[in-house]
């Protein structure tokens, strides 16, 4: 790998060329935001912090139960009612401590999911309340900020972009829900964190979304997805 203007850390050596040096530069000056903490949200918060996106913002107002310890990768037993933001923060700080972590120990809501969307370059949607990610979505809109959506129930996961003011997530939890089945496998979450990331790194770096318009639906079950027109 060649020296350029910038000099090329090391522990990002594996990312060249798969991401252009330049790009690797870019993504040490963006800010994100991933709205939860749980099953997705730790994922997504080690997947970028080892990516080395500069700046990330973790949200989220609950505490680890022992439910969490079977997919949740932040969690541990010794973490039982501590803060899951908190935990996000110290995870990155541990994976790479050139990325600044801002931990908000709060739940998303319409008083402050303006303020938390304000500034940043891209928000990663990786919550478990349907009202919640309307007002996230509207949120976004305001702000004229892109959301990655991803979402999970037992061996199905679904992701998509949401640009500014298109109203994905609206179109998708319009229908009122019933109680969910809220069952989690360990493997789920990492996989619809994956595909998360990797188009929030496209998106980071200014290239095009395969995602913008389609929902990506997978069974792990059935080793079966679809591409959805939305």
């Amino acid at each position: 790998m060649q020296k350029g203007a910038y000099p090329m850390l090391e522990r990002y050596s594996r990312n060249i060329p798969s991401v252009s040096e330049a790009e690797q530069e870019a993504l040490a000056r963006k800010r994100v935001l991933v709205a939860g903490c749980g099953g997705l949200g730790g994922c997504l918060i080690e997947y970028l912090a080892r990516m080395g996106v500069g700046e990330l913002t973790a949200v989220d107002g609950d505490v680890f139960e022992p439910s969490n310890l079977n997919r949740q990768i932040l969690s541990r037993e010794d973490l039982l009612g501590a803060s899951k933001a908190a935990a996000a923060r110290e995870r990155a700080r541990a994976v790479n401590s050139a990325v600044k972590v801002r931990a908000v120990d709060a739940f998303l809501d319409e008083h402050n999911a303006d303020g938390l969307v304000q500034g940043q370059d891209l928000v990663l949607d990786a919550l478990d309340s349907a009202a919640a990610r309307l007002i996230l979505e509207d949120a976004c809109a305001r702000r004229g900020v892109t959301i990655v959506h991803g979402a999970i129930l037992g061996w199905l996961a679904q992701a998509t972009v949401a640009p500014p003011g298109a109203g994905v997530l609206h179109r998708l939890y319009a229908a009122p829900m019933a109680s969910p089945d809220k069952t989690s496998l360990p493997f789920t979450p990492a996989f619809c964190a994956a595909i998360q990331a990797a188009e929030a790194v496209k998106l980071l770096c200014g290239r095009p979304s395969a995602l913008e318009g389609k929902l990506l639906v997978a069974d792990l079950r059935q080793m079966d997805w679809d591409l959805l027109p939305i």
